[in-house]
């Protein structure tokens, strides 16, 4: 039984799978989009987000933290300088992961991980609204359809 076994072994060894943890949160963080297998981008989004929030909080303990994560200090710099002010008003889920398909070689299914844009907000639907008659029905309900009873005479040609 897996009970209170959080996250994936990802077939690696426990310091091969957090070596290339950090290296994909610090090319996320480089590039802002990458390309890699569901279970790699679900582990991922685990990590980068956290990074993510020590970013927003922005003092000394949370750089240190950080960069024990992400090994590059221009990476370092770009997450506390431009990324913390673009998700300042976000309460989480920065990163958006969008399934691509299967990887021709061994069928393994592909993901992208990208940052979302600051601008990025989830669009609620809404429904359309049916006009109303005075009487507060809807058309359709206010003038119903008369259907005819008689039947016309077929004729051949």
């Amino acid at each position: 039984m897996r009970h209170r076994k959080a996250g994936r072994k990802l077939n690696r060894t426990s310091s091969h799978r957090w070596a290339m943890v950090r290296n994909m949160v610090t090319s996320l963080f480089e590039h802002e989009k990458i390309q890699t297998t569901d279970a790699k981008a679900k582990e991922l989004r685990r990590l980068a987000e956290k990074m993510i929030t020590l970013a927003k909080r922005g003092d000394l303990h949370a750089r240190r933290l950080a960069n024990a994560v992400i090994r590059n200090k221009t990476v370092s710099r770009k997450l506390f300088d431009e990324l913390a002010p673009r998700y300042s008003d976000r309460q989480g889920g920065y990163l958006r992961i969008i399934k691509l398909g299967y990887r021709l070689g061994d069928n393994a299914p592909i993901s992208v991980v990208e940052l979302l844009a600051s601008g990025d907000k989830k669009k609620k639907k809404q429904k359309a609204k049916k006009p109303m008659t005075s009487e507060g029905k809807s058309p359709a309900e206010a003038a119903p359809v008369q259907i005819k009873d008689e039947k016309e005479p077929i004729t051949s040609p």
